[in-house]
């Protein structure tokens, strides 16, 4: 990828050009979410810890990769967030910042629309694409965690445990794969490379690995030390 390019160059040269700047658009766990906690019967607090976050644990990692190298990272996930909110926000959040890179990240609130949902995902993620390419920027696309596949013993509350047999039943029924799907095939149509950390999720799934485990909060937030597979995955798909 030219992000590479642009690398070397810098470090060869530190008056070569501005320093290299990453976006990162996306949701909850983009931007930093953890553990959750109810505040009352049917509302739900979430833990924030920014230096946890993938998009932190790469800049370290690039940092020890290129020293000399100054590096920029704009975390623009927000906690909720879909492609709806992405693309209204991306030029103000992430574009208004000149990024040489944007890793877009979306999925896992989108399926909560359901496979007939996957249609105006699809298209938000076409335009959201469309735009960071217009901008001059590369993107890439990162394929979200799986959410919960079993009910954890660790919670407790009515209100968590019925979020936890929703999200299971969304990924029995095969919604995210639907979601992930679909943003593989217009990543493909619009050049976007793609990082694929679902696959790696399903894999270890796929080899007994207990994932819900792996999740902060037993639902759909990857615990700190996850994170760093976003981090390593990326670095290789930049790397190619």
């Amino acid at each position: 990828m030219k992000i590479i390019e642009k690398i070397q160059e810098k470090q060869k040269d530190l008056y070569a050009r501005k320093p290299i700047t990453f976006a990162f658009l996306g949701d909850s766990v983009t931007q930093g979410c953890f553990d959750c906690y109810e505040t009352s019967p049917s509302t739900i607090e979430t833990e924030f810890v920014a230096e946890w976050g993938y998009s932190e644990v790469f800049k370290k990692m690039l940092h020890k990769l290129y020293p000399s190298v100054p590096l920029a990272v704009i975390n623009a996930g927000i906690s909720g967030g879909g492609t709806s909110g992405g693309l209204k926000r991306l030029e103000r959040d992430v574009l208004s910042y000149s990024p040489d890179l944007v890793v877009v990240c979306f999925g896992l609130n989108d399926c909560g629309n359901g496979k007939g949902g996957v249609k105006d995902y699809s298209a938000n993620l076409n335009a959201i694409f469309a735009k960071i390419k217009e901008s001059g920027a590369e993107c890439v696309f990162m394929t979200p965690n799986t959410m919960n596949e079993n009910v954890s013993p660790k919670l407790t509350s009515k209100h968590m445990r019925n979020l936890a047999k929703d999200f299971a039943e969304r990924m029995k029924k095969g919604v995210l794969d639907d979601y992930v799907a679909a943003a593989k095939r217009v990543a493909a149509e619009n050049q976007v490379p793609v990082c694929d950390c679902y696959a790696l999720w399903k894999t270890m799934s796929a080899n007994g690995v207990n994932v819900t485990e792996l999740l902060a909060n037993k639902l759909n937030h990857p615990d700190k030390d996850m994170h760093f597979l976003f981090a390593y995955e990326l670095l290789k798909t930049m790397m190619g």
